[in-house]
């Protein structure tokens, strides 16, 4: 009988005495030491030194060896704790029983070769300053694998089975941090009316031609670079070569003239042939600066450019004519915002009649006092205020301002008093109550309607209508003077004039510049302007030229019978403080 496990001796409870069996340290020690050898997770023991002690036949299996084959191996190397600095920190600490655990996961390798995922943990053995350590190893290369599938879903495109916008981008952020030439390129494209063929030949149709577009894009990407370059379906029907160590732009350029050449080649869907082009916007320059945000905003912008030129082409980025990009922005979103902040202002030039000299009048002319870019003339920003629909409240200002002033001229001094010209956009007589506006000003102004007059381009009056025509009429009706500014240089179409209530052409400068001085005449140009004149005045219409710049130009035009003239031969633009010094004074109070 064995001894109980507290000694020999009776119950201390003064009990009958009972026989408990008792185990001993070494038949325990060989229950842990079976269970190691016989447990299906590979585990090994590692000693405070960092070598293998022993190692069970699961981990051996595992490795296609031997279990005896890996003791006395350094278990860093068994299990790949190697390379990684923090992680080696980690494994020693455990090592010297001063870490809690190690996990991690690495890439082993079978006997055979092939390789294998494993999930590798480090667990210390025994108290602190002991030492040793038990490492399992799990082997989890399905679980990876089913992972890597998984992350091949999310980041490839299901029609084209190309990298996707994610993959791209990671791909973009990482070769711009780790380029070996310094440099990178771009290629950023989508393909000419595409959805035509996807309203006119159905979608499926479209996904083959997509599909098959990526093949050839895929081909003249394998053979144009060393390794190949990337190429990913960013979405729709636009596509990406990236080009991770470029050489320079004519490689980026070449690349681009071979990938137009591939896609303008018919493709043969479902039994159609169906024939497509493509634009290509090309970027290339440094890595260092250059963020993928940035390369892309580049890219997009190039892409436009090609596009805007005409399609089927290439584009090169210009910074340059981003730079004017960018300023046409900047400068579209501000507008409104610069109408509240009162940055514009009005500078006014003379109009003389050419019978005696006298002044009748002053075009308001618009000028922007830009806190960045200094002051702008109109041709910098009208055509902006047109596109997005600020040239309606910018318009009302101007036309308000003016009648402002020209009131002040009429009650200020003496002699007949000048009118004051103002320009209208198109979109002012479409996109607001232009009739409403004139009245509205004329009486909060105060200023008589025969001193307004409104100019008009021809095109814009070409064929008015409805209630482009309608306005005009109620605007004339008024008493406010119709002017058409630029004339001759639109449809030329004289018929309009004899329905519209117009009371001035004002001559387009092209024409009076044929005519400067007697060596430089341009006969025909004279002969055009002598037939509108004469044409104007029995239509009972007075004409002005403008850009009239020195004394000839001024008396030839008197000559053939203009009645007015704008330009530089009488003053340039001038500011409204200025305007009372051509004008007549009041006489003194009696």
């Amino acid at each position: 009988m064995n001894a109980p496990l507290d000694g020999p001796g009776h119950d201390p409870g003064g009990g009958t005495e009972t026989a408990t069996p008792t185990i001993t340290e070494s038949e325990t020690r060989g229950d842990y030491r079976a269970a190691f050898h016989s447990s299906a997770l590979p585990m090994a023991l590692v000693g405070r030194s960092g070598h293998v002690l022993v190692a069970n036949r699961a981990l051996g299996a595992l490795l296609g060896r031997d279990p005896g084959e890996l003791t006395g191996r350094s278990a860093d190397t068994v299990a790949g704790l190697g390379p990684d600095g923090r992680t080696r920190a980690t494994y020693q600490a455990v090592l010297r029983g001063k870490g809690d655990r190690l996990r991690c996961t690495r890439r082993l390798k079978h006997r055979d070769g092939h390789a294998l995922w494993t999930e590798i943990t480090v667990l210390p053995l025994g108290r602190e300053g002991a030492g040793g350590a038990l490492l399992t190893v799990s082997d989890i290369s399905e679980h990876r694998e089913l992972q890597e599938r998984l992350r091949h879903l999310q980041v490839h495109d299901p029609v084209t089975r190309l990298p996707n916008r994610v993959l791209f981008f990671e791909r973009l952020t990482a070769a711009l941090a780790e380029s070996e030439s310094g440099r990178i390129g771009l290629c950023c494209l989508d393909l000419d009316d595409f959805k035509a063929v996807n309203d006119t030949l159905g979608h499926r149709v479209g996904d083959q031609l997509l599909d098959a577009a990526a093949r050839r894009l895929a081909q003249c990407a394998a053979h144009t670079g060393a390794g190949g370059h990337l190429v990913a379906r960013l979405g729709g029907d636009e596509f990406a070569l990236l080009v991770e160590n470029s050489t320079g732009t004519r490689q980026l350029t070449a690349l681009a003239e071979t990938v137009l050449d591939a896609l303008q080649r018919p493709f043969d869907l479902e039994g159609r042939r169906v024939s497509v082009s493509a634009s290509i916007g090309v970027v290339e320059r440094e890595c260092a600066g250059t963020s993928a945000t940035g390369l892309m905003q580049a890219a997009d912008t190039t892409l436009y450019w090609a596009k805007a030129d005409g399609k089927a082409r290439w584009a090169l980025f210009d910074p340059e004519r981003n730079a004017h990009r960018m300023t046409r922005q900047n400068l579209s979103a501000s507008l409104r915002q610069a109408i509240d902040r009162g940055e514009f202002v009005l500078e006014y030039q003379p109009i003389v009649s050419l019978a005696d000299n006298t002044l009748c009048g002053f075009e308001a002319l618009v000028r922007w006092r830009h806190p960045e870019f200094g002051t702008l003339t109109p041709d910098r920003f009208i055509g902006l205020a047109e596109e997005n629909g600020a040239i309606v409240p910018l318009g009302r200002w101007v036309l308000t301002e003016a009648c402002r002033q020209a009131r002040g001229w009429q009650l200020t001094h003496g002699g007949p008093p000048p009118f004051v010209s103002v320009n209208v956009a198109v979109r002012q007589v479409w996109d607001s109550d232009l009739v409403a506006d004139v009245r509205r000003v004329l009486a909060e102004s105060e200023l008589p309607p025969g001193l307004l007059q409104l100019e008009l381009t021809e095109s814009a009056v070409m064929g008015s209508g409805g209630r482009p025509l309608e306005a005009l009429r109620a605007l004339s009706d008024m008493g406010v003077r119709i002017a058409i500014d630029d004339f001759g240089t639109g449809y030329s179409n004289l018929a309009y004039l004899s329905r519209l209530p117009v009371r001035t052409l004002k001559l387009d400068g092209t024409f009076v510049r044929g005519f400067r001085t007697a060596r430089h005449l341009s006969s025909a140009d004279e002969t055009i302007v002598t037939s509108l004149v004469d044409l104007a005045h029995k239509l009972g219409i007075t004409v002005t030229a403008e850009c009239v710049e020195g004394p000839a130009q001024a008396e030839r035009l008197r000559r053939i019978g203009c009645d007015s003239g704008q330009g530089w031969h009488w003053s340039r633009p001038l500011a409204a403080d200025r305007v009372a010094d051509l004008l007549i004074p009041c006489p003194p109070a009696a």
